[in-house]
């Protein structure tokens, strides 16, 4: 077992918004939050940066274990990355990253060597878990599990209006082809497979706004009623 007293897991796919929704569920019960999306990515950006990403597991799950991953809370509410000393911010997300996370987290050893890391940021009052597995693995036997989900074409849409709204010239089509792509690697792979937990509710954000989903998931647990 794991200290999971006050624990809220939300696990889902690829741009759902699960770490928006996160962290406002985070700031409204004074809670602690974990993206464990950021330390699979941080973890596959340091393997990429050291000519790994193409190297076999045990090469990979090995230079993981040595390698230095740094979150750091900045008082902005953001979150600073370092990757083996650099500030890895912007990086860690890029899609390009994303898609070298997907291959890591396929390796089992490299799942063992995230695992307590993970676990680590349980602290009290609460925590709020945002990942792919934190309901089935990570934390188990949280009382608290949601699986967020969104129609891919739906979440490709929200990501294409993010990335213009930042200034780029992103493309849909390609989008939709990642997050397709990287739900297949996500759900088919033999270890930690993205799913929901049995004792989860499952939230369809295809049609909600952010606020709707976090009414939602709080509602459903009688939660936020005091910090």
């Amino acid at each position: 077992m794991v200290a999971t007293h006050n624990v809220l897991t939300i696990d889902g796919p690829s741009g759902v918004g699960k770490g928006t929704v996160s962290k406002l569920i985070a700031e409204k019960l004074g809670w602690h939050y974990l993206d464990s999306g950021v330390l699979y990515r941080a973890a596959a950006l340091s393997v990429e940066k050291a000519g790994l990403l193409a190297a076999d597991d045990d090469a990979i799950a090995q230079h993981v274990r040595s390698a230095s991953v740094v979150l750091e809370r900045q008082e902005s509410g953001g979150m600073l990355v370092l990757v083996d000393g650099m500030d890895s911010t912007a990086q860690v997300r890029l899609e390009s990253t994303g898609m070298a996370a997907s291959r890591i987290a396929a390796i089992g050893a490299v799942r063992a060597a995230l695992l307590e890391l993970q676990r680590s940021f349980f602290k009290k009052p609460g925590l709020i878990a945002d990942g792919r597995d934190m309901g089935t693995v990570v934390f188990y036997d949280a009382p608290y599990k949601v699986f967020l989900t969104a129609r891919a074409s739906v979440r490709a849409r929200r990501r294409y209006e993010q990335l213009s709204q930042a200034g780029q010239s992103p493309c849909l089509a390609e989008i939709t082809e990642q997050i397709e792509s990287r739900d297949r690697l996500d759900s088919e792979r033999g270890v930690s497979p993205l799913k929901a937990a049995d004792d989860a509710i499952v939230v369809d954000s295809s049609s909600l706004g952010i606020d709707e989903v976090v009414s939602r998931i709080l509602g459903s647990f009688g939660l936020g009623h005091e910090k």
